[in-house]
């Protein structure tokens, strides 16, 4: 975002919270939300025992390894446990301190009962015995526009046409992972995976695409943005409830799309 606002990038792929934080601080040239690529959160809860049938409730007591204070990973976990009649702050230890790229290792050294992580972590924790994948917390969250691509209010005005000709390219590939197999999918990112074997990229690919993790189209709808306001405010980490039209332009994706 901040590559983005001080022109050292035309479009960001960012987290679409970050959007309403810039928003909310008053810029005068504001970062608009012009293509979803996911819309679920990516996470998964993992149990350090092999719970023979996991209950929310389970997580009473217990000691759990968050993500980061307003982030949307955080905010969606605390979301969703809160839909569980589960209160974060007081019905469990939840530890936000350690860094976004030290929680796997944190985990894995024996920190916590539960931790919520990405694929394909979460897989290859339990392919090594350190961690059992219990609940997705984008399956229990619904859709939301979790990443997005973004560029400047004034970059889209004043040259449409490379944003409608971005999000094309965008939706031939999201129509691609959509049709063809998981393994072909994971093929194609092994080089990003270097230490992770290619069937648990297959499964970790299989499993987004089956909860609707992936957008198969580049626009990014108002009932999302609603569940994302939702969320940053029972979060409370929404600064202002700021309406889908004045940070969301999907003309340019449906234009796109045609």
């Amino acid at each position: 975002m901040t590559a983005l606002l001080s022109d050292g990038a035309d479009i960001a792929l960012v987290g679409s919270e970050t959007s309403i934080y810039v928003a909310a601080q008053e810029a005068a040239d504001p970062a608009i939300n012009f293509a979803a690529l996911t819309q679920t959160d990516g996470t998964f809860l993992v149990a350090r025992e092999d719970l023979a049938s996991f209950d929310w409730s389970d997580l009473e007591g217990s000691t759990f390894l968050g993500q980061r204070k307003g982030g949307m990973p955080q905010m969606v976990g605390e979301y969703v446990l809160k839909q569980k009649d589960i209160n974060p702050q007081t019905d469990l230890t939840l530890l936000q301190n350690v860094d976004f790229g030290n929680i796997p290792s944190a985990f894995a050294s024996g920190t916590g009962d539960f931790v919520q992580l990405f694929e394909p972590q979460a897989s290859t924790f339990e392919q090594e015995g350190l961690g059992h994948v219990v609940a997705s917390f984008g399956a229990e969250s619904g859709q939301v526009p979790y990443t997005s691509f973004m560029s400047k209010q004034s970059m889209l005005i004043e040259d449409p046409d490379v944003f409608v000709r971005f999000s094309k390219a965008l939706y031939k590939g999201q129509q691609l992972v959509n049709e063809q197999s998981a393994e072909e999918t994971a093929k194609s990112i092994e080089g990003f995976f270097e230490d992770t074997e290619l069937d648990i990229l297959t499964s970790s690919v299989e499993r987004y695409k089956e909860q609707g993790s992936f957008a198969t189209d580049p626009v990014l709808t108002e009932d999302a943005w609603k569940t994302l306001l939702d969320i940053m405010e029972e979060a409370g980490e929404l600064p202002a409830r700021i309406p889908f039209d004045e940070l969301v332009n999907d003309q340019l994706a449906k234009q796109a799309m045609e």
